[in-house]
């Protein structure tokens, strides 16, 4: 696991994208550091990931397991990753209005209604626009047959990006998202 490191607050981050080529990926996870001279190393974020495991018990029932993905890995067309993004505050005070932005990685598909946090006051949004705009529910408009245009949900290939806004973030304290994404 790789640490980002992200000083400041209220702060809109993108952390990691990765880069997919061919039908075999190779992955690395990369760390960067943004820095606020006002207010270092409020805010330490990581993003871990791990791979769906899918086994079956002695009696032939499926079990899901996930592994946890370090350094250069290989992933195939229908893998499943699950990302996890930690922020700690580490300092003395809440931080407040907290945005968090994460880009669905090239080569990679959301996976519907993945995206969770255990805080009941965090808003998660979502992008089609390459992080434009965010809405609940993505919407596009699809012309039928007949001519006539209706909107429709997004499908899980258009979205672009997972937001997470948090009204406060307490001193010392540690909140995380964790999503869903399968290789093209």
């Amino acid at each position: 696991m790789k640490h980002f490191l992200a000083a400041g607050m209220g702060a809109a981050l993108i952390v990691v994208t990765v880069p997919f080529v061919s039908s075999a990926h190779s992955w690395h996870l990369s760390s960067a550091v943004a820095q606020n001279p006002q207010v270092q190393q409020a805010l330490q974020l990581v993003l871990a990931a791990e791979k769906q495991v899918v086994t079956k018990d002695q009696q032939g029932k499926q079990k899901v397991s996930w592994q946890a993905l370090t350094g250069a890995i290989k992933v195939m067309p229908g893998d499943v990753l699950k990302y996890t993004l930690s922020g700690e505050n580490r300092s003395d005070r809440p931080i407040k209005n907290l945005t968090l932005n994460q880009p669905i990685p090239r080569g990679m598909v959301y996976v519907q209604n993945s995206a969770k946090t255990l805080r009941e006051d965090a808003k998660i949004t979502y992008s089609i626009d390459s992080g434009l705009s965010f809405v609940d529910n993505p919407t596009i408009k699809v012309t039928l047959a007949d001519g006539k245009v209706e909107t429709k949900p997004a499908p899980a290939t258009a979205y672009t990006h997972i937001r997470v806004q948090l009204p406060s973030v307490a001193a010392k304290t540690t909140v995380k998202l964790t999503y869903q994404t399968q290789v093209r």
